[in-house]
């Protein structure tokens, strides 16, 4: 297994565990993703974004609606209003040695970790779109994620939305 984190920043050297605002009640620690959710992160930090695949108890109606006009079953839903900025942008991905890391949340594929870590390698990516699309991936572009977000919450379908305080409210 190996585990991630993304950065439009070139130069950490070490993480650092840091204690989240949001998250007072917990220790300061070090974030890092799973493969599968590593994806979700080919974007730049404040993009929103849906991230939509099936679970076990998802009916096939929901299959239908979500995924019915593609070959996958995993997705990514981003509004049109970033794509000039995912088109210009890069991501750096760390890679961590998964021993000093804890399972922190399955849905989301985060693990933690409360000791300073040192990353394996960094490598940069570029092209985000092709390359989120050529792991299977469908990548939508909508002119705002609050309908899709609605329709995910009344669904069976499995999500992630990250940075959603940044979608278009109108």
């Amino acid at each position: 297994m190996k585990l991630f984190h993304f950065s439009e920043d070139p130069s950490i050297a070490i993480f650092e565990p840091r204690q989240l605002e949001y998250r007072l009640n917990e220790p300061a620690m070090v974030w890092a993703v799973d493969e599968f959710h590593a994806p979700h992160y080919f974007l730049p930090r404040d993009c929103p974004r849906v991230c939509v695949w099936p679970q076990e108890s998802t009916t096939e109606e929901d299959r239908r609606q979500f995924f019915g006009h593609s070959k996958t079953d995993h997705l990514i839903a981003v509004e049109a209003g970033w794509l000039k900025r995912i088109g210009t942008a890069h991501i750096y991905r760390y890679t961590f040695n998964p021993e000093n890391f804890d399972l922190y949340d399955t849905n989301a594929g985060y693990y933690t970790s409360t000791q300073t870590v040192k990353p394996i390698s960094i490598d940069r990516i570029d092209d985000l779109i092709s390359a989120i699309t050529s792991l299977g991936i469908e990548f939508r572009i909508t002119p705002s994620l609050l309908p899709l977000r609605d329709s995910i919450l009344a669904s069976t379908v499995n999500f992630s939305m990250i940075r959603m305080k940044f979608a278009n409210q109108a």
